[in-house]
């Protein structure tokens, strides 16, 4: 008899909402250490205050809930609270938007010395979730990486991770709370087009089965998913109609139609280049996926932001402007209806 959890129509509702048409998600969720290396690049101070501040200024922004759905918080920010004492996750929630959290802790070497990762996390994981559940959290992430290389990925690597996001992904169920899972296929490299579009495939299939396996709602989950692209040291690097095409034809492959919504990474993409992909994908797929397709990014979301801010802390609003921005241009994207002339005129 097929598992339901307890708090399926929850699961659900909340799955949908993330990616309800026009909406993404953003991710704010970097830990201390790389917050702190992104802050150094534009010549800002990392202190658990100026974190506050950089992140209040993105949460507060005017008006993103007409394109931002939910975010994606640190264990730092989840706790943290505006100027005037207001929780960040009752900012999110008053404004119609959902609190998730990272819970992942991140990737460690695999054993072999091939360089290959697998992300840690599991143990306590289940009273972690029940406070960031008190604490307001409807959705969760946990990231997966996979690198291509020589004799890379390995069998052992795809399971090893697989089978860890299947576990977690069960886990926030029981807990209430969307998984949110991202087994990113990593874009460093010089690696073809068509060779992460292999790998890809198998990553996704291997995930797939042990999601059964553990026998998770696929309805009230979401797949943060790398794109199907050329490594960024690739001689020939694949055009946008390209990469559009193999990355959903993979997906059609692989994903089941139960799933609740495909929301992309952009995994060190530029923020015009990773915008017009995913515009590809629904000018060309939309009408034919039993999913909706949009963005969860970081870094293509959040960097003209930073650039602005970083230097000058008093210029909130020129870098709120700059966020809502790549929010306006990417919930384009995510209806097929961005463009060069509204990246122009933007």
């Amino acid at each position: 008899m097929r598992y339901v959890p307890k708090h399926a129509d929850e699961l659900r509702a909340t799955a949908k909402a993330m990616v309800e048409p026009g909406k993404g998600v953003v991710a704010l969720d970097e830990s201390n250490a790389t917050c702190t290396k992104r802050f150094e690049d534009v010549g800002a101070q990392s202190s658990e205050e100026t974190r506050r501040q950089y992140r209040q200024l993105l949460i507060t922004a005017p008006e993103a809930q007409k394109y931002i759905s939910g975010a994606i918080l640190f264990d730092e920010t989840i706790r943290q609270a505006t100027d005037d004492g207001t929780p960040f996750v009752k900012v999110l929630k008053d404004r119609g938007q959902i609190p998730g959290i990272k819970v992942d802790t991140g990737a460690k070497d695999l054993p072999g010395g091939r360089g290959e990762k697998m992300t840690e996390g599991l143990d306590g994981l289940r009273d972690r979730l029940a406070e960031y559940y008190d604490l307001g959290a409807r959705f969760a992430k946990w990231r997966a990486v996979i690198t291509i290389g020589d004799g890379m990925p390995t069998i052992g690597c795809y399971k090893a991770n697989a089978h860890a996001l299947a576990r977690y992904a069960a886990l926030c169920q029981e807990a209430g709370i969307v998984p949110m899972i991202e087994p990113e296929v990593l874009i460093s490299g010089d690696h073809s087009i068509e060779r992460c579009q292999e790998v890809t495939e198998q990553n996704l299939r291997i995930v797939f089965q042990e999601l059964a396996e553990q026998e998770v709602m696929l309805e009230g989950t979401i797949l943060k998913t790398s794109m199907v692209i050329s490594g960024l040291k690739a001689p020939n690097r694949a055009g946008v109609t390209e990469v559009a095409d193999r990355t959903v034809e993979t997906l059609m492959r692989t994903v089941p139609p139960a799933l609740g919504g495909v929301v992309f990474l952009s995994g060190g993409q530029g923020h015009v280049e990773s915008s017009a992909h995913l515009s590809a994908m629904n000018q060309r797929w939309g009408d034919k996926t039993p999913w909706n397709m949009t963005f969860s990014y970081a870094r293509a979301l959040q960097q003209p932001a930073l650039d602005i801010w970083g230097p000058d802390n008093s210029k909130v609003k020129e870098a709120q402007q700059a966020f809502l921005t790549r929010a306006k241009m990417n919930s384009l994207a995510s209806t097929g209806d961005y463009t060069e002339a509204s990246e122009k005129a933007a």
